[in-house]
């Protein structure tokens, strides 16, 4: 099983489980211990080798994990950009990156 290929569905949960006990299926197989200690491993290691940290991909393109920037606004600011970002068919997020590369570019 490669770990590039695994995908775990929206609103799944995960937990821990004892495959001797609890049988398991992974791409149309039983999943056993063995199965399950290295597929723990492949993954870490492509976690590694790829630098990722939980959360999107890169914004920059170049791989690397994009920081994140916080800030406050009044409620009504908030309740606005979300109307707009709702209208422009965005997330708040792309919408404050947006406006925030404008203004720096001006």
């Amino acid at each position: 099983m490669k770990p590039q290929s695994y995908r775990i569905p929206p609103g799944s949960t995960i937990e821990d489980a004892d495959l001797d006990t609890e049988p398991a299926l992974a791409h149309g197989r039983e999943l056993t211990e063995t199965d399950a200690v290295e597929l723990a491993a492949s993954t870490l290691a492509e976690v590694r080798r790829r630098n990722l940290v939980p959360g999107r991909k890169s914004l920059g393109g170049d791989g690397r994990h994009s920081p994140r920037v916080q800030f406050r606004v009044p409620d009504s600011v908030r309740v606005e950009a979300e109307r707009r970002a709702e209208r422009e068919g965005v997330s708040l997020s792309a919408l404050a990156r947006t406006a925030l590369v404008h203004y720096l570019a001006s």
